[in-house]
């Protein structure tokens, strides 16, 4: 075999593996026009209920991160078409629950009743998961606060704002003495 045959095999190979890998990934998927898709104004929604969850405080909030659009990348490209669906629908029941509540969308209300609203589901989703099945989906709200912890402590501000961060860590230290109330480490 010679030198050129040999790189014409590889390029082969390789080539074949790169254009092959898409049917044989099962994870993340992103297609497009997909059923579950966003628009702006659910993206903005979904600002304001992670905003309620991670607020603005010394540090920047989870709007300020853009949560809602992490949110909205992660439920089309790596959540199974069932829970795509108990995401979409859990939108709509904390308009509804909002709605039976206060008589106005989530987007209406003032911070403290969003506060509220989220804390009863909060203890709602913590009920359900006691009595849930393995069978049974995941409650909508436990979604969208893992999404949100998520995209805010994998996002820029929330590593380097709302943790402490060195860029370019010198040696490890094994034992750091820690005070109450210090950020955790980026």
């Amino acid at each position: 075999m010679t030198r050129r045959e040999a790189v014409e095999y590889i390029s082969i190979l390789l080539g074949g593996t790169i254009v092959g890998a898409n049917a044989f990934i099962t994870g993340c998927k992103s297609e497009t026009g997909k059923e579950h898709a966003f628009t702006e104004d659910d993206i903005a929604y979904l600002d304001e209920i992670a905003e309620t969850i991670l607020p603005a405080t010394k540090t920047p909030g989870a709007k300020a991160a853009k949560v809602g659009m992490f949110m909205t990348v992660m439920v089309n490209d790596c959540y199974e078409e069932d829970q795509q669906k108990v995401f979409k629908e859990g939108m709509k029941k904390i308009n509804e629950l909002s709605n039976k509540e206060y008589s106005k969308d989530f987007m209406e209300i003032d911070p403290a009743q969003r506060h509220a609203l989220l804390v009863k589901l909060d203890a709602e989703q913590k009920e359900y998961n006691k009595k849930k099945k393995p069978t049974d989906p995941p409650h909508y709200f436990r979604l969208m606060k893992e999404l949100t912890l998520n995209g805010y402590f994998t996002s820029e501000i929330g590593c380097t704002q709302a943790r402490r961060y060195i860029e370019t860590p010198g040696k490890f230290e094994g034992c750091v003495p820690y005070q109450k109330g210090d950020k955790a480490w980026a």
